[in-house]
């Protein structure tokens, strides 16, 4: 007969939460490890800026064509480069900004809207009397 299989009980380890290490780490090694983090994630990107600044020369056949596009050209158009370069400019709102400008965005357009509909309504029965009257 078959011998009947007793199950195994599984031994759970006492591991910790992220939030448990990151309490008990003292604040500068927070700022470090997050410093050493975003140092890392501009890698790629400042590699990439490099790149798109270079221009290359492409060797092309010697006629008229070829004597025309023979020029050291970039692998980024100038167009998004210098694109790109306004966006990093951009100054964003704070998030009370945001809301007050939000807020300031809704309150013109209940007003206008209210202007209009008065407006209309008027020009309606203005017209009712001229025509039907």
């Amino acid at each position: 007969m078959a011998e009947s299989k007793k199950p195994r009980k599984r031994i759970l380890k006492n591991t910790e939460t992220v939030r448990e290490r990151s309490q008990k780490e003292p604040k500068t090694e927070k700022r470090r490890r997050l410093r050493s983090v975003g140092s890392k994630a501009t890698k790629p990107f400042k590699k990439a800026a490099i790149v798109g600044k270079k221009e290359y020369y492409l060797p092309l056949p010697d006629n008229k064509l070829g004597r025309f596009l023979n020029k050291r050209r970039s692998i980024i158009p100038k167009y998004f480069r210098e694109s790109w370069s306004e966006v990093r400019q951009v100054t964003w709102p704070s998030n009370k900004q945001t809301l007050q400008l939000t807020m300031a965005v809704f309150i013109f357009t209940a007003l206008l809207v209210a202007i209009v509909s008065i407006v209309d309504y008027g020009l309606d029965k203005i017209f009712e009397e001229l025509l039907l009257g």
